[in-house]
């Protein structure tokens, strides 16, 4: 028994275009859960990154004291919430888009259009980013590399690991996505869209 595409529900005006929704499917929403998870607690971040700042221009504009520790943690904790913030971006569908053309299209083109970009282009880049990144961390840890910068801080590799981290994320969120777009296109998996 072969899969048959799957139509959403007819609505009036449904042959103009219209908001693009891909349906959700229980796989997706499984990855989507995890993702805004680590999302929501990765937001905490920002908290801390204002009060290392705080500290930072109280020390040095109030006891006259610098510290390239405290500057540099703040440019980890911005470059970890940023890398970790990016599948969160796009589980919520609010990364940065170009649909000049694709807003013009009806639903299942913009699927396609989902589809072939997934596919071909966002996995593919992502996945090689990901496999590389493991002997760039490797090297850091074996080197036990640090800051070149005099007082600056040690163990380089776990800020380098995040690269790993927010890779992995990333194709957990494409993976949904794509789980999106084949349940609309192919009926599989089976989609749930919303109730309206």
């Amino acid at each position: 028994m072969s899969a048959q595409p799957v139509d959403r529900p007819e609505a009036p005006g449904d042959d103009l275009p219209a908001d693009f929704a891909l349906p959700r499917t229980a796989p997706s929403n499984v990855l989507d859960r995890f993702v805004r998870w680590v999302g929501r607690v990765t937001s905490w971040i920002w908290v801390i990154l204002v009060a290392v700042i705080v500290l930072q221009v109280v020390l040095r504009y109030f006891f006259n004291m610098g510290s390239i520790q405290l500057e540099e943690l703040q440019w980890h904790i911005y470059a970890i919430g940023f890398i970790l913030g990016l599948s969160y971006c796009m589980v919520e569908d609010r990364h940065v888009r170009v649909d000049v053309v694709a807003e013009r299209l009806r639903p299942k083109k913009r699927a396609w259009i989902e589809l072939f970009g997934l596919v071909f282009m966002l996995l593919p880049f992502l996945v090689t980013i990901l496999l590389q990144s493991i002997p760039y961390i490797e090297t850091s840890f074996i080197q036990n590399e640090r800051s070149a910068a005099p007082g600056g801080l040690p163990y380089r590799w776990i800020l380098k690991s995040f690269i790993f981290w927010g890779f992995l994320l990333l194709i957990l969120a494409a993976v949904a996505r794509l789980l999106r777009c084949t349940a609309m296109l192919f009926g599989v998996p089976r989609p749930i869209w919303p109730k309206e």
